[in-house]
């Protein structure tokens, strides 16, 4: 594994973790239930608002953690190859 897919996952796990903690921050709930919590409210959220089925909104749920993953993961590696580019 090479330095930038290196800095490409540790920005998508702190963007995960961070939007994990912007959705669940001033709950009650332990911290240990945060990940469900924050996926349950945004399936919840998309179910509500567009009033779609609630598999679909379960797997639309579910595939905005995933694109924001992948969508940090492309900015980290992508910031750390300028960031390496330019000290060379």
């Amino acid at each position: 594994m090479d330095n930038r897919k290196i800095a490409g996952s540790i920005t998508a796990v702190i963007a995960i973790v961070a939007l994990v903690t912007m959705l669940n921050f001033g709950m009650d709930t332990p911290i240990i239930s945060w990940p469900l919590e924050a996926y349950l409210g945004v399936a919840f959220s998309i179910g509500w608002l567009t009033s779609v089925p609630t598999i679909l909104a379960y797997v639309l749920g579910a595939l905005v953690f995933i694109l924001i993953a992948l969508a940090f993961y492309k900015l980290g590696s992508w910031v750390y190859g300028l960031a390496t580019r330019l000290n060379r």
